[in-house]
């Protein structure tokens, strides 16, 4: 008998998500579990659902669609994300990639090409059209490697999200203050902290704010 693949959509409109359930239908094996409208319910909705793949709009009010993949996979390492945007620039689409998305379609392209990335998700691989492993491939060959002045530099080694997050923190903000803040949970803060300190390999918070200090990280809004 044919496994069934529980799948959860995430879309802030109700027609794209009524025509996604509709598609998905046809195939017995899948069935949808659950439908999200904001990025918000999605993190609660994926908790209690556990899908086996996630589709996932970007544009989406209250907590936008790369915020959602980055605390998903903070959360659950191996949890399976294929993307739905309308955008198709190089750098947009690397930048997916790289925060563990399993998979990416064009919305403009959405019809039974879909079946075919889920096969390839639920399989251990990665979905990407061949114009787009070709883009990814280039700009990862292209990089030149790191210099050695650039592996304490916070634009070079940490993520948008953690220079905002280091932000608060050497500004004094506690975990529970800085998660409030993020919209985000405490223990992803936590996790975030950890990364931080281990990345810039210090140990103690006097260091993380002597660094923030000297790469002028410590103004709001600052990352």
């Amino acid at each position: 008998m044919e496994k069934t693949i529980e799948i959860m959509i995430v879309d802030d409109h109700a027609l794209l998500r009524a025509g996604l359930k509709l598609l998905l239908q046809k195939k017995p094996s899948f069935k949808v579990v659950g439908e999200a409208a904001d990025g918000i319910e999605a993190l609660r909705l994926y908790e209690e659902v556990k899908p086996h793949i996630l589709l996932l709009d970007i544009s989406m009010p209250r907590l936008d669609g790369i915020q959602v993949l980055r605390e998903i996979k903070l959360r659950h390492e191996q949890a399976k994300v294929i993307v739905l945007t309308m955008h198709e620039d190089e750098e947009y689409i690397t930048s997916i990639m790289k925060e563990g998305a399993s998979g990416y379609i064009p919305k403009a392209a959405v019809d039974e090409e879909l079946y075919t990335a889920i096969d390839y998700v639920m399989n251990g691989y990665v979905y990407l059209r061949p114009q787009e492993v070709q883009t990814i491939l280039t700009s990862t060959f292209q990089k030149k490697p790191p210099k050695e002045s650039d592996m304490k530099d916070p634009n070079v080694i940490l993520s948008p999200r953690e220079r905002e997050v280091l932000g608060f923190l050497a500004r004094g903000y506690t975990l529970v203050e800085t998660a409030k803040e993020l919209s985000v949970s405490i223990k992803t803060i936590d996790t975030h902290k950890t990364r931080i300190m281990n990345k810039i390999n210090v140990t103690r918070k006097s260091e993380l704010v002597d660094y923030a200090l000297k790469y002028n990280l410590l103004h709001d809004g600052q990352v």
